[in-house]
């Protein structure tokens, strides 16, 4: 019989599931490691994907993914795919097994591997393959601060009013892409600092809700599933975000609205994108803004991870020491 690891009723995501589910998160973010600076991301994706599915399943629970890796023809873990032993609370998960598998592939820092649990109906169902505009920032601000239709230099003087700064004294992070060339320029131009990053905007866009981390904001545009990710993060960290979709074409508008949009140009915040209680579990793969990344060592690793309650505001910073031989062993036994 194959270990059944226990979980609490449905009406409770209490921290016996928070921590059993950064399993999950560490069985991906273990596997990933083995491919990272090694130049292929299909397998760093792959082996990410399948540790995280049979990490899952060995959940007593019986979970449906919200939004996940990829469609059913490209990635496993997509949406609709259930998850988890089929018994134990009905809940919704949405997922990335790894963020940044190109900068996983290159050695290079923020990829990590990420699960947000809650119960269902909770989650924010968005096509996989829609970009979505994020604008977030972390606890203490005012309620409505944050206005996707509000020019940035607007933002940013609001924000460093706020906090009683002047706007030179702000770090923005955002996705480095040619499409953020305006708005990079603009930022620069209000005299703000920026923080270009090569992928992993839910490590970016949470950064800026922790008081370490030296983020004050995130913008631009990136995956639309990342940004509900994102949003439970900073739920739980009592940040602040709105999202929007970047709907480009007829046919993206009509994914939107097979997905449940009834208004693809609407702005989302937090608590629109994620109703009720969350939980949110990430383990690092490289180093990054928010996490240390894998450091393997013979016969075992090493792996950060965070683990994280809407309800309580509790946030965890775990290290692990993994033993693979002896894991293998149990394994071998169950």
């Amino acid at each position: 019989m194959p270990n059944r690891i226990f979980v609490p009723p449905p009406w409770a995501l209490d921290r016996n599931l928070a921590l059993e589910v950064v399993r999950v998160t560490e069985a991906s973010a273990l596997a990933a490691s083995r491919w990272m600076g090694r130049g292929d991301e299909r397998a760093a994706d792959q082996a990410a994907a399948q540790a995280m599915r049979e990490a899952l399943n060995s959940l007593a629970m019986d979970a449906r993914i919200v939004n996940g890796a990829g469609s059913e023809t490209d990635r496993p873990l997509h949406a609709g795919e259930t998850v988890g032993d089929g018994n134990g609370p009905h809940l919704d998960v949405v997922l990335i097994p790894l963020e940044g598998s190109t900068i996983c592939a290159k050695g290079s820092h923020n990829a990590l591997s990420v699960v947000a649990a809650s119960e269902r109906g909770a989650f924010l169902q968005v096509p996989a393959d829609i970009h979505m505009e994020k604008l977030a920032a972390g606890p203490g601000l005012p309620d409505g601060i944050l206005d996707l239709d509000d020019a940035p230099e607007t933002t940013l003087a609001r924000v460093a009013e706020a906090k009683g700064v002047g706007i030179a004294d702000l770090v923005v992070c955002m996705l480095d892409r040619p499409r953020h060339g305006d708005l990079l320029g603009r930022v620069h131009e209000a005299g703000a600092r920026v923080v270009l990053i090569d992928d992993g905007d839910v490590s970016g866009a949470i950064a800026a809700a922790l008081p370490d981390s030296g983020i004050d904001l995130y913008m631009g545009s990136g995956g639309a599933p990342e940004g509900v990710l994102a949003a439970a993060g900073l739920k739980c960290l009592g940040g602040q975000m709105q999202c929007r979709l970047v709907v480009r074409s007829e046919d993206q508008r009509s994914r939107a609205r097979a997905a449940g949009i009834a208004d693809p140009s609407a702005k989302w915040g937090i608590d629109a994108m994620v109703r009720g209680d969350v939980m949110f579990a990430a383990t690092g793969i490289t180093d990054g803004h928010i996490l240390e990344g894998v450091r393997l060592f013979p016969g075992g690793a090493f792996s950060h991870s965070l683990v994280m309650r809407s309800s309580t505001g509790t946030v965890r910073h775990l290290s692990s020491r993994h033993d693979f031989e002896r894991s293998a062993r149990l394994h071998q036994q169950a």
